[in-house]
């Protein structure tokens, strides 16, 4: 029987030319995909270059804009990637049962097998964390706290019911994807029962920009942003908001031969209104360099990471780094914050987790220069799994497996030989 192409319907509300974080991925996941044989759509914001549009934190009728595009390709599967926050997530502060995202119903009317991506979820002290990050007015100070009180009181009524969405979904899917074995125990994917019977842990892909032909040196890396050569840099990267914990920086007594470079962009979606001493200008003794190129194309990101010799990440919460394993794939070593998902895989010897204190930071830097060619020789034999053509493989192992058990073994797809024989994933 002839092989026939798995048609894929991908769900994303960010896509590029979108900023963001899981916008980047899902494309460059997407080309991979199609690259194997598989026909991938893709249905998102108007803002993005999707084949289906309509999607929006704001849209209450995601869910139908997501049953259109179902009815309309008929695909053979949809996978979902889930940062319930790009999808209308509401807090109700009275009613827990009532918290709820704006393609909750879609799970239950699809009559298509979905496959879920999770980018987020939480423990109890990261959750409390993110209350603040729900203000999004300069405003009084008395208004300020009462704003304060309110996103706190429904981050700990909600907690659970967060939880709950992401396990409801779980169980609605008929596959489902982590970056990290503690984000699977989290979610509660390790656990028996379900229809998938728990969460394939599949990393976060990263290659360094095809547009570049060949490794620029330190050097000539470091030119193109005009970044001191006499010191390591240790960079700071992503969309500015509380949760980067970059407010440490300022109070790091960073070591003498290093220096911390911080590029910042604002987020589509995220309101939050703050600034740090450092943002728009280096520190007093400049060991603090802001930048301020804004979110940077692939080429130019490639570029950054390679000027530098490490990622230093001072999140107070975090379910995934993208920025981590961006890093990782251009050989940097990282030092953050001692959250569980940084844990994990600095216990692979890939960094240093270091308790959220200054000193502690300045320490993990001073680590790294000491062993650095140890964690380097580690990155550098890591990052061979990140590359996108294994994470698209890996991918297509999970769709096979889903359509397999759903009768349908006629839809197989197209990829790389030495992963047809394998019948797991990480």
């Amino acid at each position: 029987m002839a092989n026939v192409p798995i048609r894929i319907l991908m769900v994303s509300t960010e896509y590029p030319p979108m900023q963001g974080g899981v916008g980047r991925y899902t494309a460059n996941l997407t080309k991979s995909l199609r690259k194997l044989g598989l026909e991938v759509s893709v249905v998102c914001n108007e803002k993005g270059e999707g084949d289906y549009l309509g999607l929006s934190p704001y849209n209450d009728d995601n869910s139908d804009v997501l049953s259109k595009a179902v009815q309309e390709l008929k695909p053979d599967l949809v996978h979902i990637q889930n940062e319930p926050g790009l999808y209308g997530l509401v807090l109700d502060p009275i009613n827990p049962t009532k918290t709820s995202s704006t393609i909750d119903s879609f799970y239950y009317d699809c009559k298509v097998p979905i496959v879920t991506t999770f980018h987020s979820a939480y423990t109890f002290k990261q959750w409390m964390n993110l209350s603040a990050t729900w203000i999004t007015e300069r405003t009084t100070s008395m208004k300020r706290h009462a704003q304060l009180m309110i996103s706190f009181w429904e981050h700990i009524l909600n907690y659970h019911s967060f939880h709950d969405l992401n396990r409801e979904k779980l169980l609605l899917s008929k596959g489902s994807i982590v970056f990290s074995n503690y984000l699977s125990r989290l979610i509660g994917g390790g656990k028996k029962g379900g229809n998938n019977g728990g969460c394939n842990v599949i990393y976060h892909g990263a290659e360094p920009s095809s547009q570049i032909p060949s490794r620029p040196t330190k050097k000539e890396a470091r030119s193109k942003f005009s970044l001191p050569e006499d010191r390591r840099i240790a960079l700071a990267l992503g969309f500015m908001t509380t949760t980067k914990g970059w407010d440490i920086l300022e109070k790091m007594n960073v070591p003498d031969d290093w220096v911390v470079v911080v590029n910042s962009s604002k987020n589509n979606y995220n309101k939050e209104n703050f600034s740090l001493p450092f943002i728009g200008n280096s520190n007093k003794n400049n060991s603090i360099i802001d930048l301020q190129k804004e979110f940077l194309d692939d080429e130019d990101l490639s570029f950054l990471f390679y000027a530098a010799d490490a990622t230093i990440l001072p999140y107070t919460v975090c379910s995934a780094s993208g920025v981590m394993f961006d890093g990782l794939v251009h050989g940097l070593p990282f030092v953050a914050s001692d959250l569980p998902f940084f844990r994990e895989f600095a216990s692979k010897g890939l960094g240093v987790a270091v308790k959220r204190r200054p000193d502690a930071f300045a320490d993990g830097l001073s680590t790294l220069a000491r062993d650095y060619k140890t964690y380097s020789k580690r990155v550098n034999n890591f990052k061979e799994q990140l590359k996108w053509d294994e994470i698209a493989a890996q991918h297509a192992l999970v769709y096979q497996r889903v359509l397999n058990k759903r009768g349908k073994p006629e839809v197989v797809s197209v990829m790389s030989p030495r992963f047809q024989h394998t019948g797991t994933t990480k």
